[in-house]
């Protein structure tokens, strides 16, 4: 199985995910838009496209759902990189490994649980002991003033 999720990498919180048994880019566009349709189209988008696609997703390639205004793509700067793969290796060691999941359906069920619980009753020391969740809406106004 494969896990494809959209991360704010400021507050850290998973705004889309999904869980498919192949691996193809079809499944990246789909969390994407998912996450753009709820949350709106960042000024800046950073895919890592080993999982999405043999080429990165990009306003020029079909697969990507709506151009950002500033969008890059590629591995981008190793902050970036280590924020996400913070995120993996914390869905797999609290998660993935303690289970054996009996079908597709039901890991889709428990990592969904899981990432419920890691954006919204999980403190993290990188922010302050704030949960992703309280980051993400602490830092709206923020935004809201910024623009």
């Amino acid at each position: 199985m494969y896990l494809t999720a959209v991360v704010d990498v400021v507050s850290r919180r998973v705004l889309a995910h999904k869980v498919a048994i192949t691996l193809e880019a079809c499944h990246a566009r789909e969390v994407i838009e998912e996450a753009f349709a709820r949350y709106g189209t960042p000024d800046i988008v950073n895919t890592d496209s080993r999982a999405a696609s043999s080429r990165p997703l990009s306003s020029r390639t079909p697969c990507w759902p709506r151009a950002a205004s500033s969008a890059w793509t590629g591995v981008g700067p190793g902050e970036t990189g280590v924020f996400v793969e913070r995120v993996w290796r914390s869905v797999k060691y609290e998660r993935v490994y303690l289970k054996a999941y009996d079908s597709v359906g039901a890991a889709r069920a428990e990592i969904a649980e899981y990432f419920d619980w890691y954006n919204t009753g999980r403190p993290h020391s990188t922010l302050e002991r704030l949960t992703p969740e309280h980051a993400y809406v602490s830092l709206l106004p923020k935004l809201a003033e910024a623009a």
